[in-house]
């Protein structure tokens, strides 16, 4: 991500502590935004598989949703205390949304 685009981005991103047990996004929800994790550890789940995998500091989650307009595909939540940073869709399909497109 160009230097400037991280400093726009991380000048709109919202700014989260959360506690064990917090779900962040739960599977089938229809909200959008798009979170990146500051520390601590989160737990991903499906609803008929179960626990996927875990996320560390500086993973994202929540990008399907805004980048594909589907439901939430999986549940996040704290396994300890976390902060996450997180966007709105605008945010996201502005400043976000290309660097997915550049993957193709």
């Amino acid at each position: 991500m160009p230097g400037q685009t991280l400093a726009e981005l991380a000048r709109r991103l919202e700014r989260e502590e959360v506690t064990p047990g917090t779900v962040l996004i739960r599977e089938g929800d229809s909200d959008d935004r798009f979170y990146v994790l500051l520390s601590g550890i989160l737990a991903v789940s499906q609803r008929d598989i179960g626990a996927r995998s875990l996320l560390r500091p500086g993973e994202y989650f929540g990008e399907v949703t805004p980048a594909m307009g589907i439901p939430r595909t999986a549940t996040v939540s704290a396994m300890t205390p976390a902060v996450v940073a997180s966007c709105d869709r605008a945010t996201f399909d502005e400043l976000v949304r290309p660097l997915f497109a550049d993957d193709d």
